[in-house]
């Protein structure tokens, strides 16, 4: 059932690190059900920028669509709150204030609550009310100027760091963090979690080496960035790839060694001076074989190298198979939930809730049967 099951969330349905950090709670045990708000026919809600039925981020979750403009929707949504662990919501500073949803008044009626905000750029400061994306949060913590080629632009890392990484990521471990003290305290507290506050987490190791004296500000010319021949990404004969990264001595001596690649100019692995040219060499040397060939000479050794998949191979590797690392449901293929646990296990993530009322999650989470009817009849469900 995952280690946290017997949680209750209630999840505000929005785009991007909030419905991720929603369902890897969801993943991991707990009972989260997300509020649709319910629309006029004909519109779509913002969360639906993808086909409802397919978006693996909002998998394995109960959905009530509920009209919170009015007071009997509104009344339903904070009856759910006030019985819930905890609160998941993705949108600007105010929203759930104007909307009579805030952490002070939802806190006032469950003291425990704790109430898990995901926003760009957080709720106080000078852009807190501004809207923005991944791409525009990870530009403030130094992390986007960091990454590219040399003498190139910045490349846009997907939104892995700001939305997933940075976002939804740390708004789980804030959340979880938040209910562990709860458990002493006895009193909920708001989690404000940032997009730019967790990109600039997540550079902490690049901002320890420039401290160091060890990170320059040129992209493509430091050790994690593609700067050292033997960190990098190389073309082989067939036109894909492979990542090489031997950072120690002795798992570069056998990278060296199993490549074929005797040339002693490659012993100077740390003359920083000498990573431009001996990268040009290394492609070169790389391009006699496909990719294939050279991971059967060197994956799974300690030389440090693997196929560059993409999204149809992944699945298909050898090692993503044997952990299970991606799971179908419903059709579709996907990541499976994780991290592992030895006895709480979790469940098969199960398929998006499309088009439904959610009157029996409200059954469940005790409103009676006369309370959901008055929610029909007044059009709040």
């Amino acid at each position: 059932m995952g280690p946290l099951h017997g949680l209750k969330i209630v999840e505000f349905a929005a785009l991007g690190p909030a419905p991720m950090g929603a369902m890897i709670l969801a993943d991991l045990g707990a009972e989260v059900v997300r509020i649709e708000r319910k629309l006029a026919p004909g519109a779509k809600p913002a969360s639906e920028l993808f086909d409802p039925a397919l978006d693996i981020l909002n998998r394995s979750r109960r959905v009530v669509t509920l009209d919170l403009k009015k007071p009997e929707g509104l009344a339903a949504a904070r009856q759910l709150i006030a019985g819930a662990d905890g609160l998941v919501e993705g949108f600007r500073p105010g929203v759930m204030e104007r909307l009579g949803l805030g952490p002070d008044a939802c806190l006032a009626a469950n003291p425990r609550l704790v109430y898990g905000r995901m926003t760009g750029w957080g709720q106080s400061g000078p852009l807190a009310h501004a809207a923005g994306h991944d791409i525009n949060y990870l530009s403030l913590s130094g992390a986007l100027h960091s990454i590219g080629e040399p003498g190139g632009k910045p490349v846009v890392p997907l939104n892995l760091v700001a939305d997933c990484g940075g976002g939804a990521m740390l708004l789980v471990v804030g959340i979880l963090a938040a209910l562990l003290e709860a458990r002493g305290s006895g009193r909920g507290q708001v989690v404000d979690a940032a997009m730019t506050d967790g990109s600039a987490l997540l550079m902490t190791m690049m901002y320890t080496l420039k401290a160091m004296g060890e990170w320059t500000p040129q992209r493509g010319s430091n050790l994690l960035d593609g700067g050292a021949h033997f960190y990098d990404t190389y073309r082989c004969a067939d036109g894909k790839y492979i990542s090489v990264g031997p950072i120690e001595p002795q798992f570069y001596a056998l990278f060296l060694d199993k490549a074929g690649i005797a040339d002693p100019d490659f012993a100077l692995q740390w003359e920083r001076a000498r990573w431009p040219e001996l990268k040009t060499r290394l492609a070169a040397h790389l391009q006699t074989r496909t990719r294939d060939a050279w991971c059967a000479l060197l994956e799974g050794s300690d030389a440090c190298v693997a196929p560059v998949l993409d999204m149809d191979e992944a699945p298909e590797h050898p090692h993503n198979r044997a952990r299970a690392t991606f799971v179908e449901v419903g059709g579709v293929i996907q990541p499976a939930p994780a991290p592992r646990f030895s006895r709480s296990v979790p469940d098969t993530p199960r398929r998006p809730a499309v088009g439904v009322s959610g009157e029996d999650v409200l059954a469940d989470w005790g409103f009676s049967p006369a309370a959901i009817d008055d929610l029909r009849q007044a059009g709040a469900i």
